[in-house]
């Protein structure tokens, strides 16, 4: 409740600092700083083109745009080549990350495409990809995105304006809001109007990026606890991503692995520094669209989640780490490792005791709906949050179809999720082999009008 809170606050404070900035003055800026962003793709034939128009149509200048396509055994790479124009180039890259070969890198002979770089490499893992993508930087920053993702045109001057501010600390790394494109219409890569989608478990994924984005993650970057940037949109200096070893192979969790590994390397070098988040919904992606490939995906985070809180154990209640250490780590450890296992654990001594006759079904049903109620409740603000603020979906009846959700979600999707988090726990006790997890793509509903 209190990083809710916490949240809200500023939230309402960055609403009300930001909305008469103007941001072209970062556009015209001499100090600028350069971006390279990161979109690593393997077998994205059905998004890829509509992602990297949105990257093309951003108002930044000082960018250039990294795909790499790791090892693709579809379309993704022949669409690249014929639709961007692209060629081979004979360029040298920086192996300051160890990789798999990197097989050919290309350009484009358009100039309108001339932000493109297109790195074709072996298959070696989102992770590796995008150490790849590292070797080849050059620019100040990284961001890392998915070869799935819709950017806002303004997204990339929001995201490196907390770089530009602080002076008296370095911010190493600054994430943003993430939100469901499924429904959405996409025109030549600019998003043109959100809807709300159909089925529920994309309505109920919505609720919970609401939750999260909003009021979690923007709370726990204020106390200096957060153990997490999504990799699907996250911008991290290229200096303390590479001096930290790049993004970790060994892991289904990269994303959570880099973020921790740069904060602890700033606290254990004694120096100041800031991670940041913007509330603003600036990218979009495609969330799963059915309960199988889902589950595949949330069993894969809870993997990354576990290996990372293990690799980085010395963290834990270690105030040599700050907050980060002393309640960022331990929240984590408590809900996010041992919460499904606690869950499932209730379950089953209910049962047991309901059978047994050991329940006062009074005080059950009490608890029961208290909890019931204040899922609701925390569902409810975040939706109010989202009204007040950004106010995305504004097609008649949606409002009232997200409301509708919520009161369908606790038990339903909730208990759905206790599934493959349990089955993450189990895989990764028992050491079974790292698999991605294949997730079916329907794509954008694009529209193309013309050329970049």
């Amino acid at each position: 409740m209190s990083i809710m809170f916490v949240s809200l606050r500023d939230i309402r404070r960055y609403f009300r600092r930001n909305s008469y900035i103007n941001y072209v003055s970062i556009l015209s800026s001499p100090f600028a700083p350069s971006i390279s962003i990161l979109a690593p793709m393997y077998n994205e034939e059905k998004n890829a083109i509509s992602s990297i128009r949105s990257l093309l149509s951003n108002h930044y200048v000082n960018y250039n745009i990294i795909i790499i396509n790791d090892g693709s055994t579809d379309s993704t790479l022949e669409l690249l080549i014929s639709t961007f124009s692209l060629k081979k180039i004979e360029h040298t890259i920086n192996q300051k990350i160890e990789t798999k070969k990197v097989k050919a890198i290309y350009k484009s002979t358009n100039g309108a495409y001339e932000k493109l770089i297109v790195i074709d490499k072996e298959q070696g893992g989102k992770s590796d990809a995008l150490n790849a993508g590292l070797n080849f930087s050059e620019s100040d920053y990284v961001l890392s995105i998915d070869g799935d993702c819709i950017l806002a045109e303004d997204s990339l001057q929001k995201m490196i304006k907390p770089f530009m501010e602080y002076t008296d600390k370095t911010v190493v790394a600054s994430g943003g809001v993430v939100r469901i494109a499924n429904g959405c219409e996409i025109k030549d890569g600019r998003l043109v109007e959100k809807r709300l989608p159909t089925p529920f478990v994309l309505r109920f994924q919505i609720l919970e990026y609401l939750r999260s984005f909003l009021l979690a993650r923007v709370g726990w970057t204020r106390c200096k606890g957060l153990m997490h940037i999504t990799g699907a949109f996250g911008i991290f200096e290229l200096e303390k991503a590479i001096i930290v070893g790049g993004y970790n192979k060994d892991t289904l969790g990269e994303d959570m692995d880099i973020i921790v590994k740069i904060q602890r390397y700033m606290y254990e070098t004694k120096q100041k520094f800031k991670v940041a988040y913007i509330p603003d919904p600036l990218c979009w992606t495609e969330a799963p669209s059915d309960y199988k490939s889902l589950s595949r995906q949330r069993k894969r985070w809870t993997r990354g989640n576990i290996k990372t809180l293990w690799d980085h154990r010395k963290i834990f209640f270690n105030p040599k780490y700050g907050l980060m250490g002393m309640l960022g780590y331990p929240v984590w450890i408590l809900y996010e490792r041992f919460g499904p296992i606690i869950e499932l654990i209730g379950i089953v001594y209910f049962i047991c005791a309901s059978y047994l006759g050991h329940v006062n079904w009074l005080y059950t049903i009490s608890f029961l709906i208290a909890t019931y109620l204040f899922a609701i409740m925390y569902s409810l603000l975040a939706i109010l949050t989202e009204e007040v603020t950004y106010h995305q979906y504004k097609k008649k009846g949606d409002l009232t179809k997200l409301i509708l959700t919520i009161f369908m979600e606790p038990f339903t999707y909730h208990v759905f999720l206790l599934y493959p988090a349990l089955l993450g726990n189990i895989a990764q006790l028992f050491k079974f082999k790292k698999k991605w997890g294949r997730i079916e793509r329907e794509g954008f509903q694009t529209t193309n009008i013309g050329q970049l």
